[in-house]
């Protein structure tokens, strides 16, 4: 996995985790490119109402999701548990 690089991100990622599917499957630079953007409160292709529940969940410690698409297309999820222990990196099919 590429080293992610985090320019003032919103919230700690915690421990970076990724399911063997989407490891099997993701092109890794766009996975690094996904999980900075979610770090930086970039949400991707969210509805204005998720998108609104995850600036809420920044206030009050709730988990927060994001959703991108890879260089070639394919849908990942980012998801950051509400302790901020964890983020994983999963395909919809791993959810």
């Amino acid at each position: 996995m590429l080293p992610i690089v985090l320019s003032d991100p919103k919230f700690p990622l915690g421990h970076l985790v990724i399911t063997q599917n989407a490891l099997d499957v993701l092109d890794e630079t766009s996975v690094a490119e996904c999980v900075a953007r979610h770090a930086a409160g970039d949400w991707g292709e969210l509805c204005e109402a998720d998108r609104r529940e995850n600036e809420r969940a920044l206030l009050c410690g709730l988990r927060l999701f994001s959703v991108y698409c890879d260089a070639a297309g394919r849908k990942l999820y980012v998801i950051t548990e509400h302790d901020r222990s964890v983020t994983t990196v999963l395909l919809p099919e791993d959810y």
